[in-house]
C-alpha cells in the first residue's frame, strides 16, 4: 500500500468526496467562507486552492475519503466552489469492502463520533460534505488553539480530542449563548493539569 502523497492535478467534485468524520464546527466553516470571500481576485482564489489541497485516501469502490479539511471542503462548497484539488496520502482500493472501515480506523483516519462525542457505527457517517453535522465544542477547541490555548499537533483528529475535553467541562448553553464566556473559561482549563493528556497541551507557566 502506498502512503506516497501523491498531488492530483485534475480536479474533484467536492460533492464526490466522502467524510471520514461525523461533525465539523460550524463557526469555523464561517470564518473559512469569509476569508475566501476576502481574497477578492479568482487568481488569489484559485492559488489558495493551489495550496491547500485537500488530502484523501482512494477507497475499494474508487472513491476519495477525506482525511483532513473538512472545514475547510465544507465552506468552499457553501461558498458554490464546485472542484478542489487533492492529495492521494493512502491508497486502500485493494482492501475489500466489509475490513475498509476497519483499516481506515487502524490507522486513524476516521473519527466516527457524534456531535455529543458518542462513538457510532461506521454506516453513520455521512456521505457528503454537505451532511456533516454542527458541533459547537470543535469550533470552540478550534478558536482554543488560535488563541494559545494548545499548540497544533500532529496526532490525528487533535482538536475533537480537545472538544470533547471542553464538553465535559462547560455546558453546551454557554457555547451557544456566551461564546466569549466559553472561550475564557476554556483557556483556563486548557492550562490545568487536568488536560496534561492532551495533544499539544502548553501548560501552565514554569514559576520563577
Amino acid at each position: 500500500m502506498s502512503n506516497m502523497r501523491e498531488p492530483m492535478i485534475k480536479p474533484i467534485p467536492i460533492l464526490s468526496l466522502r467524510p471520514t468524520q461525523m461533525t465539523v464546527g460550524m463557526r469555523e466553516v464561517k470564518e473559512k467562507r469569509k476569508r475566501w470571500r476576502g481574497q477578492k481576485s479568482k487568481k488569489k482564489q484559485a492559488a489558495s486552492l493551489g495550496k491547500h489541497m485537500i488530502p484523501v485516501v482512494r477507497g475499494p469502490d474508487q472513491r476519495y475519503y477525506v482525511v483532513d479539511h473538512h472545514h475547510l471542503a465544507r465552506a468552499l462548497h457553501d461558498e458554490g466552489v464546485k472542484d478542489i484539488l487533492v492529495t492521494v496520502i493512502g491508497d486502500l482500493s485493494m482492501v475489500e469492502r466489509d475490513a475498509f472501515w476497519g483499516v481506515m480506523d487502524n490507522k486513524r483516519w476516521v473519527y466516527p463520533y457524534d456531535a455529543k462525542g458518542e462513538r457510532r457505527h461506521f454506516k453513520d457517517l455521512p456521505k457528503s460534505i454537505t451532511e456533516l453535522k454542527d458541533d459547537p465544542f470543535r469550533s470552540l477547541a478550534g478558536e482554543l488553539r488560535r488563541a494559545g490555548g494548545f499548540a497544533k499537533d500532529t496526532t490525528p483528529f487533535s482538536e475533537f480530542l480537545w472538544a470533547d475535553f471542553l464538553r465535559r467541562k462547560i455546558s453546551t448553553k454557554v457555547v451557544d449563548e456566551n461564546f466569549a464566556k466559553a472561550m475564557e473559561k476554556s483557556l483556563a482549563l486548557a492550562k490545568s493539569p487536568d488536560a496534561v493528556y492532551l495533544p499539544g497541551w502548553c501548560g501552565p507557566a514554569p514559576d520563577g
